[in-house]
C-alpha cells in the first residue's frame, strides 16, 4: 500500500488477537523507529518491548484498559532528556519531540506490517517505572500495544484542514 493509503487506514486499535508477532516483522517495526529523525541525531530514546503473557496483572497497573494486554507485545517509548539536543536560546529540550517522531515511525511501520497499535499517554508513570525498572533519569512517554487487530476501524473524526493550517502568518481566525 502506498503512504497516503497507509496513513488513512491506520487507526487506534482497541481489540487484539492473541496471535504471535513474528520476529522479522517486529524487527522492521523497531528499525523504523531507529531510523527516525531526531534533533542533532542524538537519539535520546529507548524502547522497551514487553511480552504480555504472564505479565497481565502487573501491566494493568500501568494502564487499566482490558485491551492493553490482549496482544502479545506492548512497547514503552522512553526519553532520556540528558542526552537530547537543547535549543540554546530558550533551553527547549527536544527529547519528547524525538520520542514522538520515532514512535510515529514505529506505529506507521506496524500498520504497514498488518499490526494494530494505540497511542497511550494516559498511563501511570510511577507504576511504569516500578514494573519496568525505568531509572529516574529516563521518562516513559508513550505506550502502545502491538498485535493483530480483532476489531474494525471506525470513521475518523478530524477537524477540517482550514481550521488547522495558516499560510504566511497567523491571522485572526475562528479559534485565534
Amino acid at each position: 500500500m502506498d503512504f497516503s493509503e497507509l496513513i488513512t487506514k491506520r487507526y487506534s486499535v482497541r481489540s487484539y488477537k492473541s496471535d504471535p508477532v513474528e520476529d522479522d516483522k517486529l524487527h522492521k517495526v523497531l528499525e523504523a523507529a531507529r531510523i527516525a529523525p531526531t534533533a542533532a541525531n542524538r537519539q535520546p530514546l529507548r524502547f522497551i518491548v514487553i511480552h504480555t503473557k504472564g505479565r497481565e496483572d502487573e501491566l494493568k497497573r500501568i494502564y487499566k484498559a482490558p485491551w492493553f494486554t490482549q496482544p502479545p507485545i506492548v512497547i514503552c517509548a522512553c526519553a532520556i532528556k540528558s542526552q537530547a539536543w537543547v535549543r540554546s536560546w530558550d533551553d527547549k529540550n527536544h527529547a519528547d519531540i524525538d520520542v514522538t517522531i520515532a514512535t510515529d515511525h514505529l506505529i506507521l511501520e506496524a500498520a504497514n506490517q498488518g499490526f494494530g497499535t494505540c497511542w497511550i499517554g494516559a498511563f501511570d508513570p510511577t507504576a511504569a517505572r516500578e514494573v519496568l525498572g525505568i531509572p529516574e533519569d529516563v521518562d516513559p512517554v508513550f505506550f502502545t500495544p502491538l498485535g493483530y487487530p480483532a476489531d474494525q476501524p471506525t470513521e475518523k473524526k478530524r477537524k477540517p484542514l482550514d481550521e488547522l493550517v495558516r499560510y504566511e502568518r497567523w491571522e485572526a481566525a475562528r479559534d485565534s
